[in-house]
């Protein structure tokens, strides 16, 4: 796009706390941002510029993802680091965090956390490093100077270290003000289960997983905070109604996400056979999804993460209960979250961005989004677009355990002003 384009009228949301302009007018060209409002109106007009009419689309910063996962950032089959920053760019992502469980690196020193943000590419990856040596729990890898040398915060991905290490840790409170991500998870109590406990699952006769396994870490979390009030906990990957009531109780509460999957489905909306089922945490009953939601809108959830964990070709020929939990596709959440919660469920473009872009920023302690002139981080989102993702696109993810690829979405990011790589197809 190297031509000026004048959107007008265009509904503009500029920013956190900030109303969404209905008859907003944006000037862009070349990718960039170059006015906004009458400005932009004015600097047509000199130009000699036709407004185009795009009233119905949505132009608004830029998406934030909390936690993903990327085992082969630089090499392998799958998924790597030039793919997922090109598929999540085009579904509006300009900024990842990444968890520490790349294969043979699991960044828990400091010299571990270079080389992620690539030439050219305007989608900011930040990097969670390691909590404990080798994610097992028992020795702390060197909090400070990771924060030091770059580490958005500190995690051991899918594991939860054992509270005393927890209490330790942020007794020395070497982390600072950065977030300690922890997903809420008794490993024992969910044992081998792949499904919420509950009527679905019992049906499918797959292995259930209770929903204390959730609980009873979250209520000791609780407590750490309450204990640990200037250290910022963040749990990662809410999941049961239970879980949502105990938040709800909290004094002294932790920041938290929810999987955008667990906000759009459930154990009672798949089929028994459907892999999308099998994921981290456990998928729940159409009581938690309410739940989960529920609490989103109460603001007890800040942000909505993707959570991605790319699966190659090899790997997703596994039976279901043989492989690797999760599922990937940065393109797809957006759309579907615009269809279930705006609607659906009458929430505002607002609201959406609250829990897709500004609170994951919050959370994770780093500039919020927003459409500043001379920029190009935007999105220019048209509900009314009927497309379906494919794995032949260039800019679709290469993971495969994608759940909405070959099915129809309505909803698309049309255009966005984020620089990437250049895929191989291009």
């Amino acid at each position: 796009m190297t031509d000026m384009i004048l959107l007008d009228p265009v509904r503009v949301l500029v920013g956190p706390d900030q109303p969404l302009q209905d008859q907003g007018a944006a000037l862009l060209r070349g990718g960039r941002l170059e006015a906004l409002g009458e400005h932009a109106r004015e600097a047509a007009r000199s130009a000699g510029l036709s407004a185009s009419d795009a009233g119905h689309q949505l132009l608004a910063p830029c998406l934030v993802d909390a936690h993903s996962s990327l085992p082969e950032p630089f090499q392998g089959q799958g998924e790597t680091l030039e793919s997922l920053v090109r598929s999540a760019a085009t579904g509006g992502y300009g900024q990842l965090a990444l968890l520490p469980d790349a294969s043979g690196s699991r960044r828990e020193l400091p010299d571990r956390l270079h080389g992620f943000q690539l030439a050219g590419c305007d989608v900011a990856v930040h990097l969670w490093a390691g909590f404990s040596q080798g994610g097992h729990g028992e020795q702390l890898t060197p909090h400070a100077d990771l924060i030091d040398a770059g580490a958005v915060g500190l995690s051991d991905g899918a594991s939860m270290p054992p509270i005393p290490l927890l209490d330790r840790a942020l007794t020395l409170g070497e982390s600072g003000s950065s977030p300690v991500l922890i997903p809420p998870l008794d490993v024992a109590l969910r044992g081998e289960g792949l499904l919420r406990e509950g009527p679905e699952a019992l049906r499918a006769g797959w292995p259930t997983d209770p929903p204390s396994s959730e609980t009873l870490p979250l209520i000791q979390l609780g407590q750490l905070q309450q204990e640990h009030p200037e250290r910022k906990l963040m749990l990662m990957g809410l999941s049961t109604a239970a879980g949502v009531e105990l938040l709800l109780q909290m004094k002294s509460r932790p920041g938290a996400t929810v999987s955008w999957w667990h906000i759009l489905t459930s154990t009672g909306s798949s089929a028994a056979t459907a892999a999308s089922w099998f994921v981290a945490p456990s998928l729940g009953s159409e009581q938690d999804r309410e739940a989960l939601i529920g609490g989103l809108r109460q603001g007890l959830i800040e942000a909505v993460a993707v959570h991605a964990s790319p699966l190659d070709d090899e790997e997703c020929l596994l039976p279901p209960d043989q492989r690797l939990r999760g599922i990937a596709g940065h393109q797809h959440v957006l759309p579907s979250l615009w269809q279930t919660l705006v609607v659906s469920r009458g929430w505002t473009a607002e609201q959406l961005w609250e829990v897709l872009s500004f609170g994951p920023s919050r959370l994770l302690g780093v500039e919020q989004e927003s459409l500043v002139p001379g920029s190009n981080r935007w999105l220019l989102f048209d509900p009314d677009v009927i497309w379906t993702p494919t794995r032949s696109d260039p800019q679709a993810s290469k993971a495969a355990n994608q759940p909405c690829i070959d099915r129809p979405l309505n909803g698309r990011v049309v255009q966005c002003g984020l620089r990437t790589p250049v895929s191989p197809s291009d």
